[in-house]
């Protein structure tokens, strides 16, 4: 956005600021917070701080780095009132859970280290942040952040005092952090239509199992090479070693297979083919197969166990999920593979819709990080991090607003316009 539509946007940011910033008790606090989502919106290859200050006619790289980097401004009261003003507009299908990551250079940026880097495609030294956004074929918002921790960050005295990281925040597998999330929205008030992941969480059965125990639907992104069995596997139980032998656990007769295998065993015949949106180039349909099946590994067991209250009292089956899998044309094998615990009699249309739905996140992560400069953060703290990361989450919040409801004389707004028109399959 050029200074012109900025400026023409001061009154409504005004009132988005005075609503969303309510928890931050200075004026002057607030007044900052207006500038620097100002500074976000306007044009410019960097949205670090001293670029920013010096495009913004109100601007002072000193104010903002103490606002943004030492003022001790709490944002988690701003991600939950970001969250309850969006979510009625956006009227989410799901909630995604994602992550992120952003390319540092040297050790002392929070949570830094050599990890894989969605960014770079590679092992890198970077940051990583998990999300959860609310998700609709027409738009999505953030709700709220984790930055990941490394576990070599846990006995790092030195670079966890430089960077503040608070005392009580520890080393956590990233699917644990989106499970937190998850409870933390929950106390908000925000439960999710369904919750919608890639393989990177999809394939750890504890999540899948976690997002069960909460009472949650899920459709979650797996690897061809998952573990199951058919959904009409049943086991039995042995028999005892001997008359003082002790209870054997029950048992599947018939070995595991992938999802791959079971597919391919169903074959082509089994496909069904199925539009689920309007894409930029037309009608996206795709050829699908929908089978039940039952989660295999000794992950999936033992969660099972927990669930049912101990060894004792599990029956040694594995609760039934729902297989979806896409086999394009022309390809020799399936590509794609989905577990969800919505019911096998879920339309195909939905399934595959909410399990493509991620694209929307993407495409709004492009606006989140060259747009609007997630990934400029130059300061190096734990606070700094996460003041940056909300702030970025209410610009793009705000732009979503003016986008979704249109006024008469409110300039249009480039960096969140949508791509492609999109329906509801």
């Amino acid at each position: 956005m050029d200074m012109r539509q900025v400026e023409g946007l001061r009154a409504e940011l005004a009132e988005f600021v005075a609503d969303v910033f309510a928890s931050v008790p200075r004026r002057d606090q607030r007044a900052k917070g207006d500038c620097y989502l100002r500074g976000l919106m306007l044009d410019g290859r960097r949205k670090s701080i001293q670029p920013m200050a010096e495009r913004l006619p109100d601007g002072s790289e000193q104010n903002l780095q103490q606002f943004v980097n030492q003022s001790p401004w709490d944002p988690m009261p701003v991600q939950q009132r970001i969250a309850a003003r969006m979510v009625p507009l956006i009227s989410p299908d799901a909630f995604v859970v994602d992550d992120v990551s952003f390319p540092k250079d040297g050790r002392m940026s929070v949570a830094v280290a050599r990890q894989y880097c969605g960014a770079l495609g590679k092992q890198a030294n970077c940051q990583v942040a998990v999300s959860v956004h609310a998700v609709s074929d027409t738009a999505s918002v953030p709700l709220q952040w984790r930055l990941f921790l490394p576990k070599e960050w846990d006995d790092d005295t030195q670079r966890r005092r430089v960077t503040g990281v608070p005392d009580e925040v520890r080393h956590q597998e990233k699917w644990r952090l989106a499970l937190d999330v998850l409870d933390e929205l929950a106390r908000w008030g925000l439960a999710p239509p369904v919750v919608v992941a890639d393989a990177g969480y999809g394939q750890i059965h504890p999540f899948r199992a976690g997002l069960r125990d909460r009472g949650l639907d899920y459709i979650t992104a797996v690897r061809g090479d998952t573990s199951v069995h058919p959904a009409e596997a049943v086991p039995s139980t042995p028999q005892r070693a001997g008359r003082m032998g002790a209870p054997r656990l029950p048992r599947y007769r018939e070995a595991a297979r992938s999802v791959k295998d079971l597919v391919m065993a169903a074959g082509r015949r089994s496909l069904r083919r199925c539009t689920w949106r309007e894409g930029s180039r037309g009608a996206m349909t795709g050829r699908f197969i929908v089978m039940e099946v039952r989660p295999a590994g000794v992950a999936a067991c033992k969660a099972a166990r927990d669930q049912a209250g101990g060894r004792d009292a599990w029956d040694g089956t594995l609760p039934a999920e729902t297989l979806l899998a896409e086999w394009p044309p022309h390809q020799p094998e399936p590509t794609d593979y989905w577990l969800t615990s919505l019911p096998a009699h879920t339309t195909l249309r939905l399934l595959v819709r909410l399990a493509k739905i991620r694209w929307r996140i993407e495409h709004d992560y492009r606006e989140l990080k060259h747009g609007l400069g997630l990934d400029h953060f130059e300061g190096r703290s734990w606070n700094g991090w996460h003041h940056h990361a909300t702030l970025v989450t209410a610009a793009h919040a705000f732009l979503t607003e003016q986008r979704l409801a249109p006024k008469a004389d409110t300039p249009a707004c480039p960096s969140t316009r949508p791509s492609t028109p999109s329906k509801t399959c």
